[in-house]
């Protein structure tokens, strides 16, 4: 049976036996739709590509380490490595903006206000910069739709109608994953208490 036949776990299994052409086959197989999804939150094409080449070689070294454990979810696994890259690109730049569709080029109208973190309550507690890795954390924890929603909005600065024209979607289709993103990351920050409560 050709190679090109064989499923992805096959493929894995084969390629950790040392059959480097099966890891090939893997990459042809799903590099338009690991590329496209990286690119379309980065919207850079050279940055994306080289996130695209580390997520490629994140895979590799995971896979050499004998760290994969995903039976049958080689793509997922991937597109979530590759989510991880695009998160940490944003972490780095700095980009943790707005999320005010009419005040977003407020600087004091940011993610911290929506979630109703008070700089007192920060500054009491832990620094800022502690909080955003944190928050940059939970937000991996969110659905896909919201997890993308959260990137688009606050790390790349677009509207909510370039969003969904982007997701071909309706503005209020948006709006509801933002909400809801926005009300799973309370809960998220209540259950692991990022932020202390002080009169």
């Amino acid at each position: 049976m050709a190679m090109k036949n064989l499923d992805d776990q096959q493929l894995v299994s084969i390629y950790l036996d040392g059959g480097e052409q099966a890891f090939e086959v893997l990459l042809m197989r799903h590099k338009d739709k690991i590329f496209r999804s990286i690119y379309n939150k980065i919207r850079d094409r050279e940055l994306a590509e080289d996130i695209f080449q580390e997520t490629f070689m994140k895979v590799i070294n995971t896979l050499k380490l004998g760290n994969y454990n995903e039976e049958g979810k080689f793509l997922p696994w991937a597109m979530r490595i590759a989510q991880n890259l695009v998160i940490d690109h944003f972490r780095k730049a700095g980009r943790m903006r707005m999320v005010g569709e009419r005040s977003s080029k407020s600087e004091d109208f940011n993610i911290f206000s929506i979630l109703k973190l008070e700089d007192a309550n920060i500054e009491q507690s832990i620094t800022r910069d502690e909080l955003e890795q944190q928050m940059i954390r939970l937000i991996d924890y969110l659905p896909e739709t919201q997890k993308d929603i959260i990137l688009k909005r606050i790390f790349q600065d677009l509207s909510f109608k370039e969003i969904a024209d982007m997701e071909d979607i309706s503005i209020n289709t948006a709006l509801g994953r933002m909400r809801y993103a926005l009300i799973n990351l309370r809960k998220m920050i209540e259950k692991y208490q990022l932020v202390t409560d002080i009169d």
